[in-house]
């Protein structure tokens, strides 16, 4: 009986032991916040927010005018949309990652460049464009260029909007499919293999994907109002993560998949940046008068 009691009193010092463990591991995570950096736009400047493990946040802004903003993958170049002709064109630019150095990339009057985004071997821009045709027809194209402008293409076969790359190079976007405007759709980078995620009559915008490749965020106005959800990246398990009754826009996952932040047009008419739990809780503001937000890698 004495052996029996003995053991009882080993297994449960040791449950007691991982217990503690546990709760120390849980509370110190509480206790030390991990540390990451966006760049966003307010009042059309570019700015860079960081935030360390201690609490304490820095801003500094990097350039007076563009939005849209996508670090190389080297974490060297920020590539970015600026207005020109008083909005009526616009176009791609880059600058070094401290806002040095600006460069104009692309000139297409009267048309509308905007989203960029860096393949993952840093060697290559997509970005959209948006124009009426010569018939008053809108256009919605995807393009590709070397990361000096040089060799711009059309990837004549994806129409649509917001390219962003998967780890393996495919690229996801918001199609045009079935006269329809906002569906999320995967393609290779040449447009061939076209597979449509999303089909439904809700208009869905700006796919990210994580950085494991394994699942897009986006937003859609599928139940009333834009709202923020996520996806695997075979389109299955699709789940809304954000319930407000103002439209939140824009999300972005942090490096390690466990953060996404989103823009919401709060009851004030101005754009907040908020960050959450990628399952949608523990949501908390951390920028005012901002949007356009995008953790950088």
């Amino acid at each position: 009986m004495r052996t029996k009691y003995l053991n009882w009193v080993k297994i449960l010092s040791v449950f007691l032991t991982l217990l503690s463990v546990n709760s120390y591991c849980q509370n110190s995570k509480k206790c030390k916040p991990t540390s990451y950096t966006i760049a966003y736009t307010s009042k059309g400047v570019a700015k860079i927010y960081s935030s360390d493990k201690e609490g304490k946040s820095n801003i500094k802004s990097i350039t007076t005018k563009g939005d849209y903003l996508a670090l190389s993958p080297d974490g060297k170049t920020f590539a970015f949309r600026v207005y020109h002709d008083d909005g009526k064109t616009w176009s791609i630019h880059t600058m070094n990652s401290d806002g040095t150095n600006s460069k104009r990339l692309t000139h297409a009057k009267n048309k509308w460049d905007s989203a960029p985004e860096w393949t993952p071997d840093g060697k290559k821009i997509a970005f959209a464009r948006e124009y009426k045709d010569s018939e008053d027809v809108w256009q919605a194209e995807i393009w590709i260029m070397n990361q000096d402008g040089s060799e711009r293409t059309q990837i004549e076969s994806l129409k649509g909007s917001n390219p962003y790359f998967t780890p393996d190079g495919r690229i996801v976007f918001t199609s045009e499919y079935k006269d329809k405007k906002g569906e999320i759709s995967i393609a290779d980078i040449d447009g061939t293999n076209i597979i449509h995620l999303t089909d439904n009559e809700a208009e869905e915008w700006h796919p990210e994907v994580s950085t494991d490749g394994k699942q897009i965020v986006f937003m859609s106005n599928r139940d009333g109002n834009f709202e923020i959800y996520v996806m695997n990246i075979d389109g299955s398990c699709q789940k809304r993560i954000t319930n407000n009754d103002v439209d939140d826009w824009h999300p972005s996952w942090s490096p390690d998949g466990s953060k996404i932040i989103f823009s919401s047009t709060n009851k004030d008419k101005k754009s907040h940046i908020y960050i959450m739990n990628n399952d949608g809780s523990s949501v908390k503001k951390i920028l005012s008068d901002g949007r356009k937000a995008t953790f950088l890698r």
